[in-house]
């Protein structure tokens, strides 16, 4: 009912290596902070996979660890989560599904969060990243204690098919 500019995807009892992503949105113009934006971010859990906790009844698609988000006035958002894992079995590099919804549009996807140290992250990813809302490619730092923390800005309708 209420979203904030920050939000938690995991619980502190959550396994996996702690991360903080972090970033602002910008109007088309890439310079104007956009306030009241809604960031949806959602990911695998630390054995790639997608599982609702028990008392989830509307996880099975995208589990547990998700959440959304609504820019302040100067566009920022923040979510702290766990370092997500790739798929099992699969080549795919790790990664974070987002879906913005601006007021008065309809919501779109842009490029997955993805981590510039990933072991299967390829040149042909990078190749083929088609920059929606600006690169999702990020660099992520461990910071004094232990904490993964990493920034993307995201540009609203970069490279979006039709925009408006």
């Amino acid at each position: 009912e209420q979203l904030h500019w920050q939000t938690a995807l995991a619980s502190p009892k959550e396994a996996g290596e702690r991360m903080i992503i972090s970033g602002t949105i910008y109007q088309k113009d890439g310079k104007t902070p956009a306030a009241g934006v809604i960031l949806y971010v959602y990911h695998t859990d630390v054995k790639g996979e997608y599982k609702p906790t028990a008392a989830q009844k509307h996880g099975l698609r995208h589990g547990h660890l998700r959440g959304w988000m609504k820019t302040d006035a100067q566009g920022r958002y923040q979510f702290n989560t766990i370092r997500p894992a790739a798929y099992p079995n699969q080549r795919f590099a790790a990664h974070i599904h987002p879906i913005i919804k601006e007021p008065q549009k309809n919501e779109y996807w842009i490029d997955e969060y993805q981590f510039e140290d990933d072991p299967l992250l390829t040149q042909k990813d990078l190749q083929n990243a088609q920059n929606r809302g600006g690169s999702g490619i990020i660099k992520l730092n461990k910071n004094e204690k232990g904490i993964w923390i990493g920034k993307r800005d995201i540009t609203l309708g970069k490279n979006i098919p039709n925009y408006y």
